[in-house]
């Protein structure tokens, strides 16, 4: 491999993991005192995406239950219409 391929290469690469970190930095943190709340969102104020689009405020109605918010832990289950939406972490087994 020639000089300037390295270099096309390594560029390329440096903006792959530019862009990776840069996603990972707009998803909300769920921490042990939050909790993921759908069907609360109103439109254009959802977290993150949902298999109707990847990206935080793409919602476009208010209520969409399949749109969620990073909630206080125990404020979703006050809201009409709130629904507590389990996390994609998986969780390992207890020995």
């Amino acid at each position: 491999m020639d000089k300037r391929s390295l270099l096309i290469t390594s560029a390329i690469a440096g903006l792959l993991a530019l862009s990776t970190v840069a996603a990972q930095a707009h998803s909300p943190k769920l921490g042990k005192d939050k909790e993921k709340c759908a069907g609360v969102a109103k439109a254009g104020m959802n977290d993150c995406g949902t298999s109707t689009h990847s990206c935080a405020g793409q919602s476009k109605i208010d209520g969409d239950a399949n749109e969620w918010m990073v909630l206080p832990k125990g404020t979703c289950e006050r809201i009409v219409g709130g629904k507590v939406v389990q996390s994609e972490a998986k969780q390992l087994p207890k020995n």
